[in-house]
């Protein structure tokens, strides 16, 4: 394009060089190459979409399936075992190059290592991907569709698909899928909070501007993420994607780095020590053995090798990162069934960790569907049920008593006056069209019949509602209603020009401001002067709703006397009424005014105790006024009833401007309501709460709330009234947009971590078991009679290879299925967790190492009873060559060993409760530890498997020692966690 148009092309995106707000609407036509009547035809659009690119803002580029997959191997843990592979590699090549006769066919602890490895890799892979496919479902939950002029002609199309220089045309409930310039608007209000925060619609006209303004008063403008709340437009667009302004900020997060969360530190740290801890006992074991035995051959350095790997392989849970990624991923999916997109697996621990959660008001903790309840004639206080949008409810006094046959007339006329003096729209399925305030009054003309006289007025003229003026006016004539509907309507004061001919004004707007201009009121069924006392009555009544947090709506009518507009009182024929309000805004009769509130979800009240009875702090930050605020905050338990509440409780943004950085860290401490405040506010008050120790979860729908919610621990972004940007930045998104929504993820959250917390003691209690078996089988090896005498070197207690197996089998699917074990506590009668707090604490590591002892004791024992020159030995032990007999005591410790870990998965189940408390709750570990049995069985029974894992059959009188000594575990848990209790109760 020329530069004399003020526009170039430029890198996929029309760039102006001058502001559009700037330049008259036929330039900018121009510069764009449109027509603004016919606007762009089908294959110029098609091109620019294949030039500019689709209108959708970019997210940050997808990571290859590989990297994905390749990923999951980036574990110190995962490191470990990859350096034992080696190092047994290492020991098999040598042992057949020495000695080929003795050596096995195949490297089975190099393959079965991998093969675990993979398997890991592959379960890993696969849970994320799922929690991937829930998220890119909820955004293809609706595509949004746009109308737009193609070809002369208007067609409807996804937004997705909207170029630079269409034409799009705008109407109520429209949203902005794209920044243009306004080239018409009639009545145009666009609700712009989304983008700039400002919480009342805007009015929009084509008016150019003289000079740059900023975002908020460039009037002539719309942009992305915005929704039309009223009125019509022609909109010619100038920038989509990532050219828009939101695209701007959407640019601006994607360079954010994300915090790991508690969880992903506490597992990083304790690889990291068990890492140390293996190196530093394979060293410390290799050095006795080197002082002890010497290192003669290099059947000794192979031995050596070999039980370094078998220590590794102790040690380390190789499951730990696959079952770690199971468990969230099946927590993300019960998530999902409550409503809560978590989109990375790791976000949902932090849930359960949340200190402070941090509301918006409007449909979080309400229903976001303005709704009348209070209905105010000059005598009479009417309260209307039913809430939302669904026109169902009834009219009754404060004791829910029927009211009389006049009140409910006199309210019922009122309402009428309401739902003709409107744009609004209700439609069928209860969905809305047009502003809620308005809606809210149809709803409740519907409720009690009183929208028969909206059904038969033809507007002729209008007085529109602007901030200036606080009120709307209607004009127009009234035709009478079936007789079918006569007898409910026969009595309205206007009822006596419903013929179609004369002319009736209908208003509504601010009470105070609707009153200057009432001479009469409609009283006790009659119209009478409105005296003094009756005004005084009246501004009374709304400092009273104003009081109670309701947002009050005066109504008003006149009968003009007139058949035609140009024959008003000072009209001319062709007269712009709304350059003229005063020729149908006087002398009306006071109707009556109603209270309109958005009320609180009915589940949110309990949900907000629970929280508390956690311990989980409930914040409010809202525009809204801060009565309102303060309104909804005692409906929902969030501060307590009364005015000294509000002083302590309830903070203004322009309060917290005025604070100093000391003042502001002490509000922030006990504030639980913030009304009228900015974006930049919200981002302080998270800060602020953080700096405190608290693990903030922090909800937002717009896009100026984006950077609070990326701030927050767990961002919570609004699943039907968030914009894009904002459930980008999100951890987590709320399909449903409740409050109850959340406090059912912390529940969820505190469970999932409480059964991370339960398989990590069991997973760190068995391996414990393996190390301090094989450290122990190792320097006693003497005293248990496990050393070859006639040989040099040593033996090691169990193969790395059972080792392994005893891993695979007991850590997979018992501790995949204590991650899904019902809660054995009460999660939301405690505290939530400290930030200084560990996953693994002190005394968690007591009940790995006292268990594990416990592990390695009779294992030991249960192969000193197959080995001569022990403590004790098994007749059958006795005439056995040697060998046979290592390998007898190896089967008796691996099976011991295994079935001490299976009673172990019933103990670890809590550090405190008797295993013996629910135990018959968890059907899918009864399976799991069915399955480890089978399992084994066939590595005891099966003739090749005996080969691989150097086993022998077993008899029964055998079965009954392994089992016995295995349930020694149990018993000495039991012992165990009934002295701590003991020890506990004392200290308290």
């Amino acid at each position: 394009m020329k530069q004399s148009t003020g526009v170039n092309q430029s890198d996929n995106q029309l760039v102006f060089d001058q502001d559009p707000s700037l330049l008259d609407a036929q330039s900018v036509a121009q510069a764009m190459h449109t027509d603004i009547e016919r606007g762009l035809s089908t294959q110029e659009a098609q091109r620019r979409l294949e030039q500019f690119g689709t209108n959708t803002l970019a997210s940050a580029p997808e990571t290859p399936k590989w990297k994905k997959f390749l990923a999951q191997f980036n574990d110190p843990l995962v490191f470990l075992l990859l350096a034992a592979t080696v190092i047994s590699g290492i020991a098999w090549v040598i042992e057949k190059l020495h000695n080929p006769a003795e050596a096995e066919a195949l490297p089975f602890d190099c393959i079965v290592i991998v093969l675990i490895l993979v398997l890991n890799a592959v379960l890993g892979y696969m849970q994320e991907a799922k929690a991937e496919q829930a998220v890119a479902a909820l955004a293809k939950m609706t595509a949004a569709q746009t109308t737009v002029l193609r070809d002369g002609e208007r067609s409807t199309v996804e937004s997705s698909q909207i170029v630079p220089g269409d034409i799009v045309l705008l109407a109520e409930g429209d949203n902005v899928a794209a920044d243009g310039r306004l080239v018409h608007a009639a009545a145009l209000h666009i609700a712009e909070a989304s983008l700039t925060g400002e919480s009342v619609p805007v009015s929009k006209n084509v008016a150019t501007l003289e000079q740059a303004k900023a975002l908020g008063d460039r009037s002539n403008m719309v942009f992305n993420g915005t929704a039309v709340t009223q009125g019509t437009g022609k909109v010619i667009i100038t920038a989509t994607g990532m050219s828009t302004q939101v695209g701007h900020i959407a640019d601006m997060l994607q360079g954010a780095e994300e915090e790991p969360t508690p969880l992903q530190k506490e597992i990083a740290r304790v690889s990291k020590m068990l890492g140390i801890a293996v190196c530093v006992i394979a060293v410390g074991v290799l050095a006795t053995l080197a002082v002890v035995y010497g290192l003669h051959s290099i059947q000794d350095v192979i031995d050596s090798l070999l039980l370094a790997v078998s220590l590794a392989v102790a040690a380390v849970p190789e499951g730990l990162a696959a079952i770690l990624t199971v468990v969230l991923a099946l927590g993300v999916q019960r998530m999902a069934k409550h409503h809560a997109i978590v989109k990375k697996l790791s976000s949902v621990e932090t849930l359960g960790s949340a200190s402070v959660i941090c509301s918006d008001k409007t449909g979080t903790l309400t229903r976001n569907e303005m709704t009348v309840q209070r209905l105010l004639t000059l005598h009479d206080d009417l309260r209307i049920t039913g809430t939302g949008y669904e026109p169902k409810g009834e009219l009754v006094v404060q004791q829910h008593m029927p009211p009389s046959e006049q009140a409910a007339q006199a309210s019922a006329y009122m309402l009428a006056a309401g739902a003709i003096a409107n744009d609004g729209k209700l439609n069928d399925d209860a969905s809305i069209v047009g502003d809620p305030t308005e809606v809210s009054l149809i709803v409740a003309a519907r409720k009690i019949q009183a929208d028969i006289w909206a059904q038969h007025f033809t507007r002729i003229a209008e007085i529109p509602f602007n901030s200036e003026r606080k009120r709307m006016s209607v004009v127009g004539t009234l035709s009478m209603p079936d007789a079918s509907e006569y007898a409910s309507a026969h009595l309205a004061p206007w009822a006596q020009v419903a013929d179609g001919k004369q002319l009736v004004a209908f208003a509504k707007g601010a009470p105070d401001v609707l009153l200057q201009y009432c001479d009469y009121v409609f009283d006790q069924g009659k119209v009478r002067v409105l005296t003094r006392e009756d005004r005084e009555r009246i501004v009374s009544q709304v400092e009273q709703l104003s009081k109670e947090a309701y947002r009050t709506l005066g109504q008003a009518y006149r009968i003009t006397g007139a058949t035609q507009i140009d024959q008003l009182e000072g009209a001319e024929s062709g007269v712009d009424l709304a350059d003229q309000p005063h020729v149908i805004e006087q002398h009306m009769v006071w109707l009556g005014m109603v209270g309109i509130i958005d009320p609180p979800r009915t589940e949110v009240r309990d949900s907000v105790a629970q929280a508390h009875g956690a311990g989980v702090r409930t914040v409010m930050i809202t525009g809204d006024h801060p009565l309102t605020a303060a309104r909804i905050a005692q409906d929902l338990g969030i501060i307590e009833q009364g005015e000294q509440s509000l002083e302590r409780y309830t903070l203004t943004g322009n309060e917290l401007d005025q604070m100093s950085e000391r003042e502001f860290k002490q509000a922030v401490a006990h504030t639980s309501v913030y009304a009228r405040v900015a974006p930049e506010h919200k981002l302080r008050i998270v800060r602020a709460l953080q700096d405190q120790g608290n693990i903030v979860a922090m909800t937002g729908d717009g896009v100026n709330d984006a950077p609070a919610v990326k701030s927050a621990d767990i961002g919570v972004a609004m699943g039907i009234t968030g914009t894009e940007v904002t459930k980008e930045s999100a951890a987590m998104i709320l399909a449903d947009d409740n409050f109850s929504t959340i406090v059912a993820a912390v529940r969820e959250g505190r469970a999932i971590f409480d059964n991370i917390r339960k398989f990590l003691r069991y997973l760190l209690s068995s391996n414990a078991g393996e190390v301090f078996t094989v450290f122990f089988g190792v320097l006693l090896a003497g005293f248990l009679g496990l050393d070859d005498p006639a040989s040099a070197g040593v033996t090691v207690p169990l193969l790395a290879v059972q080792l392994l197996w005893i891993n695979f089998l007991t850590d997979a699917a018992p501790a995949m299925a204590m991650g899904v074990d019902p809660s054995t506590e009460n999660v939301m009668n405690r505290g939530p967790r400290k930030l200084t707090d560990r996953v693994i604490d002190g005394r968690m590591w007591s009940d790995v190492a006292v268990v594990g002892l416990l592990m390695a004791a009779v294992t030991l024992i249960g192969m000193d009873l197959y080995l001569p020159g022990g403590l004790i030995t098994d007749d059958s032990a006795v005439g056995m060559a040697h060998a046979d007999q290592i390998v007898m005591a190896r089967t008796m410790g691996f099976t011991i060993l295994v079935f001490a870990q299976l009673f172990n998965a019933f103990a670890a189940r809590s550090g405190t409760r008797s295993a013996f408390h629910g135990m018959f709750a968890n059907a899918w570990l009864w399976g799991a530890v069915a399955l480890s049995i089978v399992l084994q069985l066939a590595v005891i029974y099966v003739p090749f498997l005996n080969t691989a894992f150097g086993t022998m059959p077993l008899h029964a009188h055998q079965w009954l020692e392994c089992i016995g000594l295995a349930a020694l575990v149990l018993v000495g848990s039991e012992i165990y966690k009934c002295i701590v209790c003991l020890i506990d109760k004392q200290r308290a």
